[in-house]
């Protein structure tokens, strides 16, 4: 059996027992002691030591469930608070009744964790933490002060009157004694009382809990350094439509243990997803792979890798992960591609309308002026007023001025010379190949105006010596077509024949079609299914730039 089995087991079952000890402590602090024992005890320890060793063992059996799926992600504070209440459980179990049953459950997994400490490296998010133990401090002293408070100025809804002193300490004996030291409310608001001190404090060390077992967040963007060494890796190595947009602002980068290879991804949440493949050479590739599992381990992120290509497939899977299929990206062949004969009839007929009409196709170099940019954000907005939606971000590019204008800027004219539709051209570097990223256009344009621009750039670069033009993802086109697919590509499918009045999968992709493209397959890589939920969305968050609403309006 190799190390990393091991290691899953030793893991899986702490988690396991974990939870098993905190089911018991649950049950064991409810369920009656056995009368020898607590006759026994009853003449060292008196009623109040006993009852509280209850109250912890609940408490103590409530925490460790919580703790056991951490425990499963590897965290270093999940693991340290565990020991912790291990530590307490063990003697509260012989406190309360001298359950050396329980203990010594509690005494097993509190050695086996020991045992396995170096296995627990997931980070959790630092300010979190700190954050985490200010609500923590912050819950006990507020709900003292509250429960104090509330029992000195409401005592008439008792039958007793309290003291400032006897106020501490009846709040105190609200959690730590069995009969809540006697409290006898005498109205309904008195009762309700004593509920809402329980009511605040679970949910303020629930809050604090969750803060101290949070994944790590990257709140810093990549420093000039590691994009400048980025680009170069690019540069040398990028040799796929989405190549340049791997440098965009967005991004965070990973290199290799090298330094020759690059991965650029998003963090959120829970899922690191990095946009395409490994940018490096290619015998590089499985030693990137590997640390970045690593590094996303450490941090508590699931890796995923969104639109791979087909050529490294069998090297994700034998690492572990998932291969979803996507969609398809349609590639025009630039040397093959022609406006003459009968499949190029209606191609032909639009772009003579158009030139009839006075319409014109003008390349722009970089650097593009401010005032072109300035024309082209007034046809952007109204674009994006048109579908009712924000910019995306992570797999395509923004109307950001500074990235627009190191890009070539491609833009319809109308006979007036008014911008009307846009679109800019990055690099695929190493592949002799062109690709577009933003397509704008005013809402109210020419019949036959984008076929008019798509088929000016397919004439202008073939004319420059380029062998192909990309048209993008054609999202969902392909998946779950054939009897061998998986099941979930089949649900896939079916999302995709049955969404089309939402969004337009199938109308996008018959648009490329009309190009006479080959179609190349696109995958999504991902951890394992129990790790999908948290993958997709956290490429839902990065694909539109956290604004959720707007991503899910229909049209955009």
């Amino acid at each position: 059996m190799n190390n990393n089995w091991q290691n899953r087991i030793a893991l899986w079952s702490a988690a396991v027992l974990t939870g098993l000890v905190g089911v018991v402590n649950l049950l064991s602090a409810v369920t009656p002691n056995l009368y020898g024992r607590t006759h026994w005890l009853k003449q060292f320890l008196p009623f109040e030591i006993r009852a509280g060793a209850h109250i912890f063992a609940a408490l103590t059996g409530f925490v460790l469930l919580t703790l056991a799926t951490n425990l499963w992600r590897r965290k270093r504070v999940a693991w340290l608070l565990t020991i912790g209440l291990l530590v307490i459980s063990i003697i509260s179990h012989l406190l309360k009744g001298l359950d050396y049953e329980e203990s010594l459950l509690s005494a097993v997994l509190l050695v086996q964790l020991l045992l396995t400490g170096h296995l627990f490296t997931a980070q959790s998010d630092r300010p979190s933490i700190a954050t985490g133990v200010r609500v923590l401090i912050g819950a006990l002293l507020f709900t003292l002060a509250y429960g104090t408070i509330g029992f000195y100025f409401l005592d008439q809804h008792y039958s007793q009157n309290f003291n400032v002193l006897e106020a501490v300490l009846q709040t105190l004996a609200l959690f730590f004694t069995e009969d809540n030291w006697g409290l006898e409310p005498k109205t309904r608001f008195g009762r309700f009382f004593v509920n809402s001190i329980y009511v605040i404090a679970a949910s303020t060390i629930t809050y604090a809990l969750l803060m101290l077992l949070r994944p790590v967040f990257l709140r810093d963007a990549a420093s000039a350094k590691d994009r400048h060494k980025a680009k170069e890796i690019v540069e040398n190595y990028g040799c796929s439509s989405l190549a340049a947009l791997t440098l965009l602002p967005d991004k965070s980068y990973f290199f290799s243990p090298s330094g020759r290879s690059v991965i650029a991804y998003v963090p959120k949440g829970r899922g690191a997803i990095a946009l395409g493949d490994p940018i490096g050479p290619q015998e590089d590739r499985k030693e990137t792979l590997v640390a970045f599992q690593l590094f996303c381990q450490r941090n508590d992120w699931y890796p995923a890798f969104y639109q791979t290509l087909p050529n490294d497939l069998d090297l994700y899977k034998s690492l572990g992960f998932q291969v979803l299929k996507i969609g398809e990206e349609a590639i025009v062949n630039l040397q093959t591609f022609t406006l003459q004969g009968k499949a190029g009839r209606n191609l032909r007929t639009s772009l003579n309308r158009m030139t009839k009409l006075g319409y014109k196709v003008k390349f722009y170099s970089p650097p593009i002026s401010s005032d072109l940019l300035r024309q082209l954000k007034t046809v952007s907005d109204e674009w994006l007023q048109s579908v009712r939606g924000s910019e995306k971000r992570f797999s395509v590019g923004w109307f950001e001025e500074t990235y627009l204008r190191d890009c070539e800027i491609v833009a319809v004219q109308s006979p007036q010379d008014e911008i009307i539709a846009f679109t800019n051209i990055i690099s695929e570097y190493k592949l002799n190949e062109i690709t577009n990223d933003l397509m704008r256009h005013r809402q109210s344009i020419e019949n036959g105006t984008m076929d008019f621009l798509f088929i000016s750039m397919f004439q202008h670069y073939k004319e420059q010596g380029y062998d192909s033009f990309n048209l993008g993802l054609s999202v969902l086109a392909g998946v779950g077509k054939n009897n061998e697919s998986r099941r979930l590509e089949k649900v896939l499918r079916y999302l995709y024949q049955h969404l089309e009045r939402f969004y337009n999968f199938q109308g996008l992709h018959f648009y490329k079609d009309k190009f006479h493209p080959r179609w190349e397959p696109r995958f999504l890589v991902y951890p394992s299914l129990a790790a999908l939920p948290d993958v997709v969305v956290a490429l839902i968050r990065a694909d539109s730039g956290d604004r959720l609403l707007d991503y899910f309006k229909p049209g955009t």
